[in-house]
Parts: C-alpha cells; sequence; structure tokens
C-alpha cells in the first residue's frame, strides 16, 4: 500500500508542477503578444491621419515573428482551434493595415486580443476549470 500512495504522490506532483510552468508560459507569452498588439493599436489610433506605415509595417513583422515563435509551444497544450482564431484575426489585421483600412484593422486587433485573453482564461489553473 505504501508504494502506491508514493507513486500517486509522486504523479501529482508532477502534474501541478507540469501545469506551474505550462501556465506561465502561457500567461507570459499572451502577456507580450496583447502588449505589442496594444501598443500597434495606440500607435494607429494616436496618427490616424499621418500614419507612420514604416513604423507600422516594422511593428508587425516583429508580432509575427514573435507569434510564430510561440505559436509552435503553445501548440503543445492548447487547442489548435484557438490559436487558429488568432492567427485568423491578426492575418485579417495585417491585411486591413495593408489596405489601410485602419477601422477595420483596430477591430480585427481587438478580436485578436480577446482571444488570447480568452486562452488565458480558459487554461488557468483553478477549480473552476478543473471541474
Amino acid at each position: 500500500m505504501g508504494k502506491e500512495t508514493i507513486i500517486c504522490i509522486v504523479i501529482v506532483i508532477l502534474i501541478v508542477v507540469g501545469e506551474n510552468f505550462v501556465h506561465s508560459y502561457t500567461i507570459e507569452s499572451i502577456e507580450e503578444l496583447s502588449n505589442n498588439l496594444t501598443q500597434l493599436k495606440s500607435e494607429i489610433l494616436k496618427n490616424e491621419e499621418n500614419i507612420d506605415m514604416d513604423y507600422i509595417k516594422d511593428e508587425l513583422s516583429q508580432i509575427e515573428e514573435e507569434w510564430r515563435q510561440r505559436h509552435d509551444k503553445l501548440a503543445y497544450f492548447i487547442e489548435h482551434d484557438e490559436l487558429e482564431k488568432v492567427e485568423t484575426d491578426m492575418t485579417s489585421m495585417k491585411s486591413f493595415i495593408k489596405a489601410q483600412e485602419y477601422n477595420e484593422a483596430i477591430s480585427e486587433l481587438d478580436k485578436s486580443i480577446f482571444v488570447l485573453k480568452h486562452i488565458e482564461d480558459k487554461y488557468a489553473f483553478n477549480l473552476q476549470n478543473i471541474f
């Protein structure tokens, strides 16, 4: 009876430690991407008349690169549908910015941020999500 108890305790500890690691990486990734998207939004909003397209393109390429790096790791433990929603919204946002449709781009940007926050809440390690 003692061996089984020890094995169960070790398994539970490994699950909790693993979930803690996964959750901290998810939060870090979402915070980074959300901050970058929010910064891009504020840049678009403050300069709607004369937007510096070079700066916006640089920001977009940085956000895309960050997303590519994070996406591969996040795909191990987050549903692909959730990640695909973010990718779809970001692709739409990029297209609207290239077409200089900034209101629609901001709408897609807000959707991306919302879905990212939803992922963070959905995969949080708490009693509500466990049960």
